[in-house]
């Protein structure tokens, strides 16, 4: 099966993570490599089952290609200034071929559909398709049928759902593979419509892709256009906006962390995990990022979501660390041992046993999600309230509890200092939010945990002999973490504390602009194998610097990020010193934290004697 599959489809190695772009409709996601190939779809939902994941071994588990005949061709990725449409050109001394991809949004004639209009720029060109989905993970087959206009795949299990192909040109049925060849002439174009198969053909199919695409284009734009920044980064800032809101849900309102699964924070490595779910800890940064864009809806909509969660029961406490998009949380890890991994990846795992841990820096993230929101919407209802002041009654007895933290480890329990000063934050913000809002008291046994944490923190995670806040109690690492203390305002950006534990991070965790979560020969996380810098964390160092006055030095760093974007300005989860994308692409959070770190940034240069606290 895996040969036949690499002599179909005459693959070699998979494209590297940083060569994709991605489209979407805020229902499902698509990877499209330079080659003009669809290798990572999971649909009709985020979080389905794959349909392409030759990311992930070759060809025989799925890729839809469309391309210029007669060899492994690379083309030249760009968008639609201001949209999520993708262009892959592909370009020679007497020919340009442009392939446009997008996904239909709601509403749309075409239905849920992946849309691939390719046309003939200059010169007479031939265009080879090929189009084989592997449906539930590659572990279904498939039946492949003529039908009007298109052809239809129709998998063997009744559970997936069957697709349809349409286009304007003949396809051929080649086993489980719909194939194409196409004599384009200059000025010409053929288009591809894959969906369910309740996709309506309509009359004219030709005009109808246009108009979608027309449609699509303007939908974008205007989205985007009513973004309030106008800083020095817009085309990062921008680009980092349009992925946010391309994977957030248009049902549901909240956000997955990454439209994939098994792509490895370091190759060959077991960290592979699946993150096509939404983490309460993407809480506060994405309400902070909407809201700082002026994008009021997305923030409010989300902070919605979030509030639905707070009214229910976690297996760990009041709430769970992630829940798939519509709020439930059916999330068993498994493994997929059939699927070869990226680059020889192993395991690829699908769900996340993350679930079921205990993370208590979420309760902040809530909080100070809440908080925000409430600047830009109405009050919490008197409900609501009463059902927050439960789960800080639930976390005035836990906070002191030991919790697997942020970075989700694996290896055992402990203190973690940012757990504990997520604590914090949320008796803060829910202290604050009551006071801005009239909310019903009493509060003064809020400000006693709140005060008893800071007291908690210098006492315990403060080690004199070595210069910082250590990363849990009783250690003697440092934990990137801490860089988040300032952003949060748990301590003052100029405190000597603060500022001894910023050299410590650089000296200990920063190699250039490769920034690490912890140190490579921790244990903390119960995995072996190193991994590559975090992306997230190297932001969220440039904003720490910032707020410490070293705003020359934060400006560099932040521009030699920006020089390690994919060509289309989109980020993986991790960074390695090379320069080289890992882990799940893109990653959400590493957006939101570029756009935190580029909207401080803007107003500490403009205003150089600006509170750190702004």
């Amino acid at each position: 099966m895996r040969r036949a599959g690499i002599l179909l489809w005459g693959l070699m190695a998979p494209s590297s993570i940083r060569e994709h772009g991605v489209i979407g409709n805020m229902r499902s996601a698509a990877l499209v490599n330079q080659c003009g190939e669809i290798d990572f779809c999971c649909f009709p939902e985020f979080d389905s089952p794959s349909i392409f994941a030759s990311l992930l071994d070759t060809g025989s588990a799925g890729s839809f290609a469309v391309r210029p005949a007669g060899g492994q061709a690379t083309g030249t990725q760009l968008y639609v200034p201001g949209t999520n449409v993708l262009l892959t050109r592909f370009q020679t001394e007497e020919t340009v071929l442009e392939v446009s991809d997008w996904m239909s949004l709601k509403g749309s004639a075409l239905g849920h559909s992946i849309v691939r209009s390719v046309a003939a720029v200059r010169g007479d060109i031939t265009v080879e398709v090929l189009c084989r989905p592997a449906f539930d993970y590659a572990r279904v087959d498939h039946s492949l049928e003529q039908c009007s206009n298109g052809v239809v795949f129709r998998p063997s299990s009744s559970s997936q759902l069957p697709l349809r192909l349409l286009s304007d040109v003949d396809l051929t049925l080649d086993g489980q593979t719909a194939r194409a060849m196409v004599e384009l002439k200059a000025g010409s174009r053929a288009y591809f419509v894959l969906g369910t198969v309740d996709t309506a053909p309509g009359a004219d199919m030709a005009a109808l892709v246009e108009a979608d695409r027309i449609r699509t284009v303007d939908y974008w734009k205007e989205w985007i256009g009513k973004s309030i920044y106008k800083g020095r980064w817009n085309d990062a800032v921008t680009r980092s906006a349009l992925s946010l809101k391309l994977l957030t849900s248009e049902e549901h309102g909240s956000l997955i962390a990454a439209p994939t699964f098994g792509l490895p924070e370091s190759v060959g490595g077991p960290r592979n995990w699946d993150y096509r779910y939404t983490w309460i800890r993407d809480a506060s940064f994405t309400s902070y990022a909407f809201n700082r864009l002026g994008l009021v809806e997305e923030g409010l909509r989300f902070n919605q979501w979030l509030r639905g969660r707070a009214l229910e029961e976690g297996e760990n406490g009041p709430l769970r660390v992630m829940y798939r998009l519509d709020g439930s949380n059916d999330l068993d890890e498994r493994v997929l041992e059939h699927l070869a991994g990226y680059q020889g990846s192993k395991p690829v795992r699908i769900g996340n046993a993350a679930a079921s841990q205990l993370q208590l820096d979420i309760y902040g993230e809530l909080f100070d999600s809440i908080y925000l929101s409430s600047k830009y919407g109405d009050a919490p209802a008197y409900e609501s309230w009463l059902r927050m002041k439960e789960v800080l009654r639930w976390l005035a007895q836990h906070w002191r509890d030991a919790d697997e933290g942020i970075w989700e480890v694996r290896g055992g329990r402990r203190e973690f200092l940012h757990s504990r000063v997520m604590c914090w934050v949320a008796f803060d913000r829910a202290i604050r939010l009551g006071g801005k809002r009239s909310l019903t008291g009493p509060f003064d046994w809020m400000e006693q945990c709140r005060d008893a944490i800071v007291e908690d923190v210098h006492e315990h995670f403060w080690q004199p002999d070595l210069g910082f806040f250590v990363q849990s109690k009783g250690s003697r690492e440092i934990d990137a973490s801490v860089l988040l203390m300032p952003l949060v305002r748990f301590i003052s950006p100029s405190d000597p504390r603060w500022l001894s534990t910023l050299r410590a991070v650089e000296e200990k965790l920063v190699v250039e602009t490769e920034v690490m979560r912890y140190s490579s020969g921790s244990s903390v996380d119960g995995l072996g194998g190193r991994e590559s810098g975090f992306t997230a964390c190297a932001f969220w160092l440039v904003e720490a610097l910032a707020r410490s006055h070293q705003v020359d030095k934060a400006l560099l760093l932040f521009e030699k990020l920006l020089s390690l974007a994919s060509p289309l300005g989109l980020y993986s989860e991790e960074l390695t010193r090379r320069g080289s994308h890992l882990g799940n692409f893109p990653q959400a959070l590493s957006h939101l934290a570029l756009i935190s770190a580029a909207s401080y940034l803007d107003r500490a240069l403009d205003h150089p004697k600006m509170t750190p606290w702004a």
